[in-house]
C-alpha cells in the first residue's frame, strides 16, 4: 500500500512538472523526459539534505544538486535535439532560459522533495494503526517480525542490531538511516547509531531514555524531537 502511494505520488507530481514543460513550449514527449530529470535530484536533496549537520553543509549539498540538476538537463537537450542540430551552441539555442535559472530549478526540487516527504509521513501515520511486518537477513537466515516487536535498533560500524521487546537480537547489513525511512512512526532518532520505537520508551532524561529496559544516549542533535 505504501509503495502504491509512492508511485501515486510521482505519477502525479510527473504529470505537474511536465504541463509546466509544456508551457514552456516542449512538445509532450519532450516535457515528460525532461521532467524525469527532476525526480533522481530532488530525491537526493530529499534523503541528504537532512544528514548534513551544518548551515554551510547544506548549502554545499543543495548548490551540488542544483549544478547536477542542470547538468543532466543539458545532457538530456543535446540527446534530444543534437541530431538535429548543425550549430555547436546547442545548448544555448535550445534550452529555455527558465531551466537554467537556480530559482526556477530550486523551487521545482522544493517542490518535489518536500512533498514527497510530506507524502511519505501522511502514508506512516496512516498506515501506522495496521500491523507492518519487516523481512530482513540477519545471520543469512530470513527473518520476519512486526515492526511493533522491534525495540530499538542500534547501529556499529558496519551493522546494526535490532532488539525485539522481548529481548532478542538481530544482525543485520542495512544502514540505520535506511531503517529509519523503512519503519518510519513511530520510530525516531535519537543518536547517530540508535532509532527507538516511541511505544517502548519508558522513561526520559537529559542525556538518555529507558527503552526496553535499556538506557540508551541521546545526543544533542535530536533532543528536540522527543520534548512534547
Amino acid at each position: 500500500m505504501k509503495i502504491l502511494g509512492r508511485i501515486a505520488f510521482w505519477l502525479v507530481a510527473l504529470a505537474l512538472v511536465t504541463a509546466i514543460l509544456i508551457s514552456l513550449d516542449y512538445t509532450p514527449g519532450q516535457a515528460v523526459l525532461i521532467s524525469l530529470v527532476f525526480f533522481p535530484c530532488a530525491i537526493a536533496l530529499e534523503f541528504f539534505l537532512p544528514k548534513a549537520e551544518t548551515i554551510r553543509s547544506k548549502i554545499s549539498l543543495s548548490l551540488a544538486v542544483l549544478v547536477s540538476t542542470v547538468l543532466l538537463l543539458l545532457i538530456v537537450h543535446r540527446l534530444l535535439w543534437s541530431p538535429f542540430m548543425k550549430s555547436r551552441v546547442w545548448f544555448i539555442l535550445d534550452v529555455q532560459p527558465v531551466l537554467v535559472n537556480p530559482v526556477f530549478l530550486g523551487l521545482i526540487l522544493t517542490m518535489l522533495a518536500l512533498g514527497d516527504y510530506a507524502w511519505r509521513k501522511w502514508l506512516d501515520r496512516r498506515l501506522q494503526a495496521a500491523p507492518r511486518q519487516i523481512t530482513f537477513i540477519s545471520d543469512r537466515k530470513s527473518v520476519t517480525l512486526s515492526a511493533a516487536e522491534i525495540a530499538y535498533i542500534e547501529s556499529n560500524d558496519t551493522e546494526v542490531h535490532l532488539v525485539t521487546l522481548d529481548g532478542r537480537s538481530f544482525r543485520n547489513k542495512t544502514g540505520i538511516s535506511q531503517w529509519e525511512n523503512l519503519l518510519g512512526e513511530p520510530f525516531v532518532r535519537i543518536h547517530r547509531s540508535y532509532l527507538v520505537n516511541r511505544a517502548c520508551i519508558e522513561s526520559v532524561d537529559t542525556d538518555s531514555l529507558v527503552a526496553a529496559d535499556t538506557t540508551l544516549p541521546i545526543s544533542k542533535k535530536y533532543r528536540k524531537i522527543l520534548q512534547p
